[in-house]
């Protein structure tokens, strides 16, 4: 059966849960996602519980299940002979996904503003804890922050104890899903106006 993504290109910059769920939901549904890793270490999921042995010895099974179905490049950003492989990549994809803390991207040289000079009608789609802009934005945060400043960790567990965390990662799921309808919101914008 056809998927509703076959023939979209991802590239993924992302990392840990937010940006990799999204990324493999657009990948069940038919999109082709290249998966940016660094050298040596790879992507920061590979090192996640449960791990258990798979047919090349140890493998993180938290990596797996939200990277099945991607092809992955390792490259070092930092390194300026990872720019033109970095805009070829672009030049192929019709949607950049990246979840690093605000600022990031830009001191890549791999901002919004610099792939859409390479491909007009790019989609970027930027994940973070506390938004790309505003007094909290540079902070890193994980999932486990947001349950905390959020005020949800007060109403979960036992009211005679500390607060604790929900018992899934409800802030990056949501991330996802919500980053999943803007991904399709921008790609139905591009269809009617040719603009990313």
């Amino acid at each position: 059966m056809d998927k509703c993504y076959d023939g979209l290109k991802v590239l993924d910059f992302s990392r840990v849960l937010a940006g990799p769920y999204l990324t493999m939901m657009l990948c069940d549904m038919g999109a082709e996602v290249i998966k940016i890793e660094r050298p040596e270490i790879g992507s920061d999921e590979r090192a996640l519980e449960p791990i258990i042995h798979g047919e090349h010895g140890l493998q993180s099974g938290y990596f797996m299940m939200l990277n099945r179905g991607k092809k992955s490049v390792t490259l070092d950003l930092k390194d300026p002979k990872s720019k033109p492989i970095v805009y070829a990549l672009v030049k192929w994809a019709d949607v950049v996904v990246e979840n690093f803390t605000p600022g990031v991207m830009k001191n890549l040289g791999f901002e919004y503003d610099t792939l859409k000079g390479i491909k007009s009608d790019i989609i970027m789609c930027s994940i973070s804890t506390f938004g790309q802009n505003g007094p909290l934005a540079k902070r890193p945060g994980y999932d486990l922050i947001a349950q905390a400043m959020s005020g949800l960790m007060w109403l979960t567990g036992d009211p005679d104890r500390s607060p604790q965390r929900s018992g899934t990662s409800i802030g990056d799921v949501n991330a996802s899903t919500h980053a999943l309808g803007a991904v399709g919101a921008a790609l139905y914008y591009k269809s009617k106006t040719g603009k990313g």
